[in-house]
């Protein structure tokens, strides 16, 4: 009974990690918690901010079809550097984040059946934890989206982008 119940506190414990200031990851072993649209239902609108040295817009749609969908764009010196496909769907009873990228002439980065998945880690008040991506609520009319990024040496780093509507 002891060791069943060490078992599930240490299990517990290390089913997410955090990474960085804003970033977590879940460990592989773990599944996401339960969670429904309605949890980030938030996320929806038109944002607009900065980063890579240019203007992003980030549009989210409100969730139906057991899915929320959005599309990036990011515009550096008056030109599409790339797109993003985004959805947030409902699987089983959780939650993943899956996106593609797109160059400006819409050729795709990753493969035809290739996505970049993020599941679900936590969920908390304003806080939405993706393995990997986080959305954090300011108010009702900005937010910050938290990436962590993959460098070529193997490093990584934490990229905020800050959204205004």
């Amino acid at each position: 009974m002891i060791y069943c119940l060490l078992f599930f506190v240490s299990s517990t414990l290390y089913a997410q990690t955090k990474v960085s200031d804003h970033i977590m990851t879940l460990d592989s072993l773990a599944t996401s918690p339960k969670a429904n649209l309605n949890d980030v239902s938030w996320i929806s609108g038109n944002w607009k901010g900065e980063a890579f040295g240019g203007i992003t817009e980030e549009n989210w749609s409100k969730p139906s079809g057991d899915s929320m969908m959005a599309t990036f764009k990011l515009i550096v010196n008056n030109k599409v550097n790339f797109y993003e496909i985004e959805i947030i769907r409902q699987v089983k009873e959780s939650l993943i984040l899956q996106l593609k990228h797109f160059n400006g002439d819409l050729k795709g980065w990753e493969t035809k059946d290739e996505t970049i998945d993020f599941p679900l880690v936590k969920i908390d008040k304003n806080t939405v934890y993706f393995d990997g991506m986080t959305f954090e609520k300011v108010n009702a009319n900005e937010m910050n989206v938290y990436v962590l990024m993959h460098k070529k040496d193997g490093s990584t780093n934490e990229l905020k982008f800050n959204y205004k509507k």
